[in-house]
């Protein structure tokens, strides 16, 4: 049987990041595409058969494809910069999981598959969860073959350059019947679970979120010609509203709103720029609250830009609600470890967005400072191989 450890040592060296620490594996990269074939291989190893659909999602199977099976994975994707567990945790812990499963000697009634969702950061085309997103209908195939990356590449290009047809991505009720229940393995993002006690914690529901862009038009000009008052300046526009996002956000209890990215254009040091694109994340518990909150920010963005005689509109790229995971499966899984917490995320998951059409669950696994979305995310290699055993024994209890 190999480790998760072991799983993930394979992979250590793929997609590591010079420049910004931790690794940058965006959807359909050199590094993310090297990571799909390292799973093929970890599949075709252990005797499952592989098969990628028309959205991209890899299953390997544990037994003949079937409906009604029982799913787990992740996402081997990352944001720029990240952490070396956040998606290969999950699907490294799918792999161990079927190992220790056979070692026990375990004969699945049904179908097992460990699966791979593309896209879930969103960190290439703008839209986390993509593949699940398109797998259930929760985005327009059409809006999602003319997303586009930092390089004006579409996604529909470079979903045909990676051997898929871009004209048949969208809702898979096939795909989705497959799916009896779905349970996803994360790395905790967050500190719930603690540097002591158990390791591993059943998900309960995941908090609603969304991402913005904000598109600020001025007027560009010489830095060295144009005196401050008769500037137009979008840059200037783009710091307000990024206090705003810190001032609204702090006085609304349970918020978070993060300015994680801003593209001014032409982008020269010496240059005032002429128009700055700008992207805001917001979360709440309740989706009332978050819509409220992405409101008043626009209201003061929309005031800023006026003061610098600027334009400012606003574009919703992806919006999910609070979801909370089927209650009956929670309680199921609940029995496999019944020291384990419960544990609310204030991350998005494939999980949170299949969850609206078939049953799913998630496991945390310990991340004891809590950091994550960086270099410095950690997992121990007890708690790892823990979140694998007590997948395992989720899905026996499943089984």
């Amino acid at each position: 049987m190999m480790t998760v450890t072991t799983l993930l040592k394979e992979i250590a060296d793929v997609g590591r990041d010079g420049v910004r620490g931790g690794y940058t594996r965006p959807v359909y990269s050199s590094a993310e595409t090297e990571l799909r074939e390292w799973f093929r291989a970890a599949a075709h190893s252990r005797g499952l058969g592989v098969e990628t659909d028309r959205n991209g999602v890899i299953w390997a199977w544990w037994g003949e494809p079937q409906d009604g099976a029982l799913v787990t994975g992740s996402h081997l994707d990352s944001v720029p910069g990240g952490g070396a567990f956040d998606g290969p945790l999950g699907v490294a812990s799918a792999l161990s999981a079927i190992d220790h499963l056979r070692q026990r000697g375990v004969q699945p009634s049904r179908s097992i598959a460990a699966v791979v969702f593309p896209e879930e950061e969103g960190s290439r085309f703008g839209v986390a969860c993509l593949g699940s997103r398109l797998m259930t209908g929760a985005i327009d195939p059409d809006r999602a073959r003319a997303l586009t990356d930092a390089e004006g590449r579409t996604f529909a290009d470079v979903a045909a350059a990676n051997g898929l047809d871009p004209a048949h991505i969208g809702h898979d009720p096939s795909g989705l019947a497959r799916i009896g229940q779905f349970i996803e393995l994360h790395v905790e993002q967050g500190r719930g679970l603690g540097q002591c006690g158990p390791s591993v914690a059943v998900g309960d529901s995941v908090l609603g979120h969304g991402r913005w862009r904000f598109l600020l038009s001025g007027q560009g000009n010489h830095a060295g010609t144009t005196l401050m008052e008769d500037r137009r300046d979008p840059m200037i526009v783009a710091a307000k509203i990024i206090l705003a996002v810190q001032r609204l956000a702090t006085s609304t209890p349970q918020a978070r709103a993060t300015v994680g990215r801003i593209l001014p254009v032409p982008g020269g040091t010496n240059v005032i720029a002429s128009r700055v694109e700008l992207w805001l994340d917001v979360r709440h518990p309740d989706d009332l609250v978050t819509a409220d909150l992405v409101q008043r920010i626009n209201d003061a963005a929309a005031a800023a830009a006026a003061e610098e005689g600027c334009d400012c509109v606003l574009i919703e790229e992806s919006l999910s609600p609070t979801v909370h995971l089927d209650p009956a499966l929670r309680a199921r899984m609940a029995l496999a470890l019944p020291d384990g917490r419960v544990l609310d995320t204030g991350a998005g998951h494939d999980a949170a967005i299949l969850a609206a059409v078939v049953p799913s669950g998630m496991l945390f696994t310990r991340n004891a400072e809590g950091i994550s979305h960086s270099p410095e995310e950690h997992v121990e290699d007890a708690d790892a191989e823990a979140g694998a055993a007590v997948l395992a024994d989720v899905l026996e209890a499943l089984l």
